[in-house]
């Protein structure tokens, strides 16, 4: 096997049989092939995208033909492979996820208001179908974000705006949180790239000793749920991810020192009172 294959070889032999990891590497060859003459902006050989996303997805232990969809997405739409040769290949259930995310990559708008609304309706319709259409995309998405520097200044602001009212909110409905945060921080970043750095910076000098006042007040949530006899429970605290503390500011007209809830506490118990 190829050595660039060798990383996501690793991930799916810990949840997929040989042979399943086997049709894999068949669909990534198929994919490697198809996109030889292909460079990303970043000038790397096209096929590290699509390994890429198929590695995030593998991350989330999806399944085999999700993970072939992922390495396969771009070939009906970026090469002369046809969507007759997928289906030959790979079989129905390949065939027909590769063939939703080109279906959405094709989607034209006249302007950006109606593709804004009809791009959200069309994603929700596709997970209808086949809810992996969305995932592969998320995880599309989720790379192309990561790599986003390479690619010219309106473009870029261009696909932050589409990831932070299109993507992240569909994630988010998804009830993937990760994604949503690391989408909107991405967005955010690419988009207001100074507001990012101040706001940052201003959150990183706040913070000082901020674990240890985080520990005192979890002991402190603690002691209180043991003497409110409610002893089972999963209690968790995290920062605000900095886009979540940017919406707040620009909605209300706040400045960051107006913001009281830079870090959350989750608490989480084994039933619900009668």
């Amino acid at each position: 096997m190829s050595s660039e294959f060798d990383v996501l070889r690793d991930e799916i032999n810990q949840y997929l049989t040989r042979e399943q990891v086997s049709d894999i590497h068949r669909a990534y060859v198929f994919a490697r092939d198809a996109h030889s003459q292909q460079l990303r902006y970043t000038g790397e050989p096209y096929i590290t995208h699509p390994l890429a996303v198929a590695e995030i997805l593998a991350q989330m232990r999806m399944d085999p033909s999700t993970i072939m969809a992922a390495l396969l997405h771009d070939v009906v739409e970026d090469t002369s492979v046809k969507q007759a040769e997928i289906l030959e290949h790979f079989g129905a259930e390949v065939a027909d996820l590769v063939e939703g995310m080109t279906k959405l990559t094709q989607i034209h708008f006249e302007n950006y208001a109606q593709a804004q609304a009809e791009n959200f309706r069309k994603m929700v319709m596709a997970m209808a179908s086949d809810i992996r259409v969305i995932l592969v995309k998320l995880a599309d998405r989720m790379h192309n974000m990561r790599t986003l520097h390479a690619l010219p200044l309106g473009k870029r602001r261009r696909i932050s705006l589409e990831t932070l009212e299109i993507f992240a909110p569909i994630a988010n409905r998804l009830g993937m949180h990760a994604f949503r945060v690391e989408l909107e921080d991405l967005g955010f970043m690419s988009l207001y790239p100074l507001r990012y750095k101040v706001l940052k910076e201003a959150i990183e000098k706040a913070g000082g000793n901020r674990h240890e006042i985080m520990e005192m007040i979890d002991h402190q949530i603690r002691d209180a749920l043991k003497k409110a006899n409610i002893p089972s429970v999963t209690l968790s605290f995290r920062s605000k991810h900095l886009y979540s503390i940017y919406k707040k500011m620009h909605e209300k007209h706040l400045s960051f020192s107006e913001i009281m809830d830079v870090y959350g506490f989750r608490i989480i118990v084994d039933k619900i009172d009668a």
